[in-house]
This record gives C-alpha cells, structure tokens and sequence, in this order.
C-alpha cells in the first residue's frame, strides 16, 4: 500500500467520528514517517470539493489544517455542485461531481450514468478542443438543475 494511501486512510478514519477533523501536518508527517509536503499532496487532491469536503488552514506555530466533510440535503447538494463547476469543465471534473453525489445518494445510478454519458469525451468529440470544456460545463449544470426540479 502506497503512502498516500496510508494518509488519505488515516485522515478518513479521523472523519469518521464526527466529520471533521484538526490536524497538525508536521506532527502527522512526523507519526507517519514522511515529509510535511506529502500531507499536502494528499489533502490537495484527495479532500476536495469535489470530493465533498472543505479543507481550512491556518499558518504559523500553532497552525492547523481543518478537514470537513460536507453534509448537505440533496437540493443544496445539487445547487454547491452547480455553484462549483465555474465556465468550463474537464470530464474528470464532472466525473468527479457525479460520483460524490452518487455515493452521497444525492444521485440515482440511472441518472448518474446519463450524466457521466453526457458529460464525456465521446459525447463532445465533434466539438472543437476551446469549446468543449465550456459546452460540458453547461451541460453539466443543466443536468444537475433539471434533475434537481425533478425530484
């Protein structure tokens, strides 16, 4: 198992109690044996928005890094998404989003699996390279608004 695995595990069972977590990234560096900058790697990507959690910091001696998972109903769930996505959206973004909100149950698989169809390189391939991602993004939203008055 990788060491970024160890962390995003570790970090993951420190969410579990209550959702949220303080963590001191030298002294977690320093318990698990690796180099502060590794820590960051791990929350940067893994502890995203997209993922459902905001991550808060704070510099200095008594520093910290404040990790929280997200806990919306399903319309706020959806209207965050929609708030989130900006003008223009890669795939992995969006595959990013329809995940969270199906492993959140925000999402039925049906509907997550149209989405995904919908938002993908295939889909888009006619498109010109500048355009797609803007395209996507519209799409995108669209989706999630429609299947949000839906429900």
């Amino acid at each position: 198992m990788s060491l970024s695995n160890d962390i995003a595990r570790m970090l993951m069972e420190m969410l579990e109690q209550d959702g949220t977590t303080e963590i001191q990234r030298n002294e977690l560096a320093q318990t698990l044996g690796c180099v502060p900058s590794q820590i960051n790697y791990v929350i940067s990507s893994r502890f995203t928005p997209e993922h459902g959690y905001i991550v808060e910091s704070r510099r200095g001696g008594g520093g910290y890094i404040k990790i929280t998972r997200v806990s919306l109903d399903k319309p706020s769930a959806i209207m965050h998404t929609v708030n989130h996505i900006g003008e223009d959206a890669d795939f992995a973004l969006c595959r990013a989003h329809i995940l969270n909100l199906l492993n959140a149950g925000v999402l039925d698989k049906q509907s997550a699996k149209l989405m995904l169809a919908a938002t993908g390189e295939n889909a888009l391939r006619m498109l010109p390279p500048p355009v797609r991602d803007r395209v996507r993004a519209s799409v995108f939203k669209q989706m999630l608004i429609a299947y949000d008055t839906q429900r």
